[in-house]
C-alpha cells in the first residue's frame, strides 16, 4: 500500500514529527509493507456489485495489525464502569452487562494508532472521542488515524468511509479545546 494523503488535525503531524519521528517512520514502513493485493478476498453479495471481488476490511486490518504487533505495538484496553446514579428513582435495569470496555488498536510510547475501514461514524468517534478518552486516562498523548482514500474505499463494501469525506467534516467542525493532535493518513493501493 501507499500513503496517498495526510492531514494534520490540531497540529498532529507537526507534534508527531517532533516527538516521535522514529515511530512515524515505523508506521509508514508498516503500511507500505502490506500487499493489499492479497487482501482482495471478499466476494460481494451487494445488489450493486454481485460477485465482484472486493478488498476485505477484516483482512486489511489483520495484515496491518501483524506489522504493528511485530514491532512491539500493543492494544490498549480500558474497562468501562457504567454509572447507575442517573437512573430515575424506582427504575431497576434488567441487566447491566459486565465486561464492557474500550480499546485502541495500537499504542507505543504514548502514541496511539487506529486503523479504520468502517462506517464514517467510527472515524469521527476515533478522533473526536476515543483518542480524547485515552489521552485523559494517560495512555496516549497524540494519535494517528489510518483510513482509505475514496478510490480505495470504492473497491470495498459499500458504506466504507474515506479520507476526503473525513477531512472535509473535520475542517467544517473545527477544533475543540479537548481535541488532541492527530495525524490522519489516507492509504491506497
Amino acid at each position: 500500500m501507499i500513503i496517498a494523503a495526510d492531514y494534520s488535525f490540531n497540529g498532529g503531524k507537526e507534534v508527531i514529527q517532533a516527538r516521535w519521528p522514529d515511530l512515524l517512520v515505523e508506521i509508514e514502513g508498516i503500511l507500505c509493507a502490506v500487499d493489499a493485493g492479497q487482501q482482495k478476498t471478499k466476494t460481494s453479495q451487494e445488489k450493486t456489485m454481485p460477485g465482484q471481488m472486493l478488498y476485505s476490511p477484516v483482512q486489511l486490518n489483520r495484515a496491518i495489525g501483524i506489522g504493528f504487533m511485530a514491532r512491539g505495538w500493543h492494544k490498549q484496553k480500558v474497562c468501562c464502569e457504567y454509572p447507575t446514579s442517573f437512573y430515575r428513582p424506582g427504575y431497576k435495569p434488567k441487566c447491566l452487562r459486565g465486561g464492557a470496555f474500550r480499546e485502541i488498536d495500537f499504542v507505543k510510547n504514548l502514541l496511539g494508532v487506529e486503523v479504520q475501514f468502517g462506517k464514517y461514524a467510527f472515524m469521527v468517534y476515533n478522533v473526536c472521542a476515543k483518542m480524547t478518552i485515552f489521552h485523559k486516562l494517560g495512555h496516549i498523548d497524540c494519535g494517528v488515524e489510518i483510513v482509505p482514500v475514496k478510490s480505495f474505499a470504492d473497491e470495498m463494501s459499500s458504506g466504507v468511509s474515506y479520507f476526503e469525506q473525513f477531512v472535509w467534516d473535520l475542517e467544517q467542525r473545527g477544533k475543540s479545546d479537548i481535541d488532541i493532535p492527530v495525524l490522519i493518513y489516507g492509504i491506497d493501493l
